[in-house]
This record gives C-alpha cells, structure tokens and sequence, in this order.
C-alpha cells in the first residue's frame, strides 16, 4: 500500500507545482491592462487594515468585501506596529500579517500589498518607528545612511515572509507597493527610491509588479514616480475623472489606468465633526472609473479603530481620534450601510457579484453602567507607574530619549522662588509635545497644549514640587514633519527664566492596565484606574 500511496502523493506535488508556474500577473502596455495568467484583467479592490481590526473579526470582514463584488483588498503594512522596539519582532496575535493573506486567500481575494517603509494612513510617525528619532538629525524617506540602514534591515525581515504569498508562488499578492505619495514629500530624494527598487528586487524577484500612489497631478509625479516602479494615482468622488487619469498618463503614457485611493469618505480629527460623503457621490464618480475600463481600489472599505497609541496626527497640529470609522461602506463595527449597498449595485454592473448571503451585522449588548473604582492619583503610584525611578536631566528630555515612544511622561522639577502671586510658566518655542496637565505640590494649575495653550499662570512656594505631566498624543504622518518628537521638546520658563534639574518618570500605563495598579491580575468584572483628568 505505501509504494502505491508514494506516487500519488508525488503527483499531487507535481500538480500544484505545474499550477503554481502558470500563475502570472503582469502588465501589458499594449493594451492599457493589467494581465493575470495570460487574460487582460482589471480589479475593484478595497482598503482592510488588518492593524485596525481585531484578528477574531477579519474573516467577517473579508467575506463581507468579497460579497460586495471586489476582485481583491489592499492592505498597509505598519513598520511600527511589528518593530516597536529596535530589533524585536511582532507577528503574533493581532499582528499575524500571514494569516491575514491567508485568510484573504480562503476568502477568494487577491490582495494589494503597501510595503512601506512609510505608510502614512493616519498612522502614527506613518508607520515609521520612533526609535529612528534616537538619531535626532535624521532625514527620515531619505538616502541618509542610518535611515537606510535601519530599512534594509526591517525589509530582509518583512519580505522574505512575502514573498511565499506573491500571486505567482501561490499566494494571494499580485501587487507591492513601494513607499507612499513620495512626490508629497519635501526631499524629492531618487538615490532613496532606488536604493528601495533594489531592495524590493532583491527579496521579491524580477516578476511581481512593484508600483507607487501619488496624487493626481504632475506635481506630485514629478517626484513620486521612477523607471521600474509602476505610477499609479489617487483622488476623491466628485471631481474630473478623465483630468486625474490624464494627470497619470503623464508618468505612464500606456499600461493600466489606476485610482490607488478612491475615497468613500474622510479622516476626522479630534474636536472636529465626524467627515460624511454622501453614498450618491461616491457611486456616481466609481461608475465613471468603471465605465472607462480603469482599476480601482475603495480607500477605505472598512476603516476600523486605532486601538492602544497607534493613531496619527497633522499639521498644524491635529490628532486623528481613535476612530478611524472613515465614513467608509462597512461601518467602524463592521456593519453594513447604506453606502455598502450603494457601491456593491455600482460594482455589480461591472463584476458578476458571489452567490449566497451577506454576512449580518454583528449583535449588539447592551452592557449596562460599567462603575470605575478610584485607587488613587498618578503620583500616589509613581512607584508602580515608573519602577525604575526617575531620569535626572538638568533640562527636560524628549520620550525618545528616555526609550518611552508611547503614552505618558511625569516631568518634575522644584519652583525656584515663591510664586504666591499668579506666575507665568511659558512654553515660549511651543515645546509641549502634546498636552500637559500641570500641578504644584498636587494642586491642579492648569493645561499647556501644542500650538493652542503656551502658558499659564501658577502659584507656589519655593520648592514645591511642580508636576508636568505630558501626553504624546499622536506623531504627524503626513508632510515633512514626520519628525515629530514628543514630551518637552524644548524649556519651559518662569517668569522667563529657565527651569532646570528635572526629574523625568517613564509611565508604563500599559503595564498597569494589563496587570492591575496594584500589582495583580485584574478580574473581568473589576475596573479600577488612577484618573488622569483629576491625577493630583
């Protein structure tokens, strides 16, 4: 029986190897299409974060993108969200980017990969890691050395785990996208884009297309695209379609026409009302890229949520909420819209849409008044909060360089006279980065905030302990302030004169909601917390 069964089992190998060599995806310039396993083929695709949604959802998702009619889903990768730390590697759990190819390709959908290094996606830093600002004159999506250096060495990590998924080894990705809308970028650098073009060759091989996403406008072209790369465009509903793709036959006179970022809806940023764009608009402006044969991708067809710290920020200075709902067809949840049906009656006047039934919307509980139990203030648990004590400096330092990229910082120094009249603390080079609630010897004084709140006027006696307790809000991912280092960035005055010896206390919150404020596992019922609104 086992000489019979070894034969077989060869065979099948050979099968799938002889299926595997006639997958092929290309572009073919004659005429104006992509070409997938030797037939013009165009995609509708849509945006799916797979770091904006919990792993236990994404087959929900996907399968609900799959009904809509879409051909295939474009994902980012954040280099941040698997690099947190330099060196250490992240894979696991939420952040099982195998899987989700996986998933995608159960699921019956090709996949368009955004390798990075830079994402932007209303990401913090963009994706990149705030450990590359330990190298305070860094010129980040540059050929700087240390840059370059640090991203040639996250990419032999990332792509060798790729290239197994490419459309032609079998897998799900058809397209890779190198960097993001680098003509919006200030450094215009091609000795960087090449040095990426190698970089990708290298790991992923001579076949599988590489492309980049810039706006629809020569100027963004300009400096965005390069031989090698394919250039592919992005704009909103509502506008000129035959003007923005003309704007992309100005880098590519053939090949296939590409919306990378068709928008469904908008990011919001906090304080501001939630961004809406009518399901009309956005249906009539998709049938007239359908109509004229292009390829589409929906940016986003589910937003999702920027849990923990990940969310980004603009400028001037405006953090994205933890919301990243987008306005998009599948709701934040994953429920389905208006605006999904909308767009799938659209979609299926181009593809014939799958058979079956759509996924329901999740059941909702009500879980009723959670009651949150105060056990004390921030500085009644520094001990807890900061186990390794202070850093003493005798000017503040940034959270980089205390190796704290995330959260919340205690900044305390001692008043140096009496302030028993109102005072002025300045922040007179806008150097908190991003808010700072501030108390003399526990007694709330007031809040500096970036670009909003430079000063405030405190009381005191002389050395009283005055806490500054900072929050990094969000880093900028878009433009060239990617840079952007948190904590205080620069001295604070009194009465202008500078404040110096500082003693400066790393907060690992997360530490203390994972394993309780008191030093114990958390019960599923119990909520405590230290309140930073009233911490003093």
């Amino acid at each position: 029986m086992l000489r019979l069964l070894l034969p077989v089992a060869g065979l099948a190998t050979l099968l799938r190897a002889a299926n595997v060599s006639q997958r092929t995806f290309g572009i073919d310039y004659g005429c104006n299409c992509f070409v997938k396993d030797g037939h013009p083929f165009r995609y509708i695709s849509g945006s799916i974060h797979y770091s904006r949604i919990p792993r236990y959802y994404w087959k929900d998702r996907l399968l609900k993108m799959k009904m809509a009619g879409l051909d295939a889903i474009q994902t980012y990768v954040p280099w941040n969200y698997h690099e947190s730390q330099m060196g250490v590697y992240d894979f696991s759990g939420d952040r099982d980017l195998e899987y989700f190819l996986q998933l995608a390709d159960e699921t019956g959908l090709l996949v368009i990969l955004r390798a990075g290094p830079y994402i932007c996606a209303e990401w913090d830093m963009g994706g990149l890691p705030a450990w590359l600002l330990e190298k305070e004159s860094i010129v980040l999506r540059s050929s700087d050395t240390d840059y370059l250096a640090a991203v040639e060495k996250w990419m032999s990590v990332l792509l060798p785990k790729m290239k197994p998924h490419l459309y032609q080894n079998g897998g799900p990705i058809i397209m890779v996208q190198v960097e993001n809308e680098y003509g919006s970028y200030f450094a215009c650098d091609y000795d960087y884009l090449r040095f990426l073009q190698k970089l990708f060759r290298q790991h992923l091989g001579d076949e599988v297309v590489l492309f980049t996403t810039d706006g629809a406008s020569q100027l963004y072209l300009r400096c965005g695209a390069l031989q090698g790369f394919y250039a592919t465009v992005d704009f909103a509903p509502g506008g000129n379609v035959t003007a923005a793709f003309l704007a992309q036959r100005s880098s590519e006179p053939t090949g296939p026409l590409v919306n990378s970022e068709f928008y469904t809806g908008w990011l919001d940023h906090w304080g501001h009302r939630h961004s809406v764009v009518p399901a009309q608009t956005i249906a009539k402006t998709l049938n007239e890229i359908l109509a004229c044969g292009a390829n589409v991708n929906l940016y986003m067809f589910i937003g999702g949520t920027n849990f923990a710290y990940w969310n980004g920020a603009n400028m001037p200075y405006m953090p994205q909420p933890t919301s990243y709902d987008y306005d998009a067809p599948l709701s934040e949840a994953g429920d389905l819209t208006e605006k999904y049906f909308a767009l799938r009656e659209v979609i299926g006047m181009y593809n014939q849409l799958p058979e079956g039934i759509i996924p329901p919307t999740t059941s909702k509980f009500a879980y009723g008044k959670i009651h949150l139990q105060k056990v004390g203030t921030v500085v009644e648990f520094l001990d807890r909060l900061s186990p390794a004590g202070p850093v003493k400096s005798t000017y503040p330092l940034t959270f980089v360089q205390i190796k704290q990229y995330f959260g919340f910082v205690l900044y305390r120094t001692k008043l140096p006279k009496n302030c028993t009249e109102p005072t002025q603390l300045s922040s007179p080079l806008n150097g908190v980065h991003d808010r700072a609630y501030v108390s003399v010897d526990g007694v709330l004084q007031g809040i500096l905030e970036r670009d909003k709140s430079l000063m405030i006027n405190i009381t005191g006696k002389a050395g009283a302990n005055m806490d500054i307790l900072v929050e990094n809000m969000g880093r900028v991912n878009y433009g060239r302030y990617n840079n952007d280092f948190k904590g205080l960035v620069s001295n604070l005055t009194l009465d202008q004169d500078i404040l110096v010896e500082w003693e400066i206390y790393p907060l690992d919150i997360d530490g203390a909601v994972n394993h309780s404020i008191h030093g114990y596992p958390d019960q599923p019922e119990r909520y405590v917390g230290a309140n930073l609104d009233q911490w003093l």
